[in-house]
């Protein structure tokens, strides 16, 4: 006679790979906490606590925040390896002709110099600021960049080659 076998029960909902309701469990352990304590700490309603850590309730990000507060902890951002990912900064000076602000995702280039606008080579105004349109020549930057940074560990690499980047 066969056994079936029975997948393991769900662990509800998740942030990346790790259940919420384990999180908010360890958070009260951490901390001392009885899920009325927690609540009161968080200004939530004990049922709210209790659903959280039985994985039937998805809180909100604003909730699971004041859950993770009660206990002393914070949420975070990590890249691949660990590492904490801090915020861009926001600089209300730099702003394009319209007043919006350049796209996040490309490097912004304050007080360009010759040939770093696209416009240079038709003889336009250059702008007081601008960005690399390329996204090759922006991740051959960052790679130059990178290696330059840490030189004493690529002390026996060559230098990534520079891109020259005619838009």
């Amino acid at each position: 006679m066969a056994s079936a076998l029975v997948p393991p029960p769900s662990p509800g909902p998740t942030i990346g790979r790790f259940p919420i309701a384990g999180l908010v469990r360890r958070a009260r352990r951490i901390k001392g906490l009885g899920q009325r304590q927690m609540a009161r700490f968080a200004k939530v309603s004990p049922s709210t606590v209790g659903k959280v850590e039985a994985g039937s309730m998805t809180p909100s990000l604003a909730v699971l925040e004041r859950l993770l507060a009660a206990a002393g902890l914070y949420l975070t951002v990590v890249d691949q390896e660990g590492r904490v990912i801090q915020p861009m900064a926001d600089r209300e000076d730099v702003h394009d002709g319209a007043g919006r602000r350049y796209p996040s995702h490309l490097d912004t280039i304050l007080d360009p110099e010759q040939g770093e606008w696209w416009g240079d080579i038709y003889g336009l105004a250059r702008p007081p600021e601008t960005y690399h349109r390329s996204s090759a020549d922006r991740e051959a930057r960052r790679r130059r960049s990178q290696w330059e940074v840490r030189v004493a560990q690529h002390r026996n690499v060559p230098p990534p080659p520079i891109v020259q980047d005619y838009y």
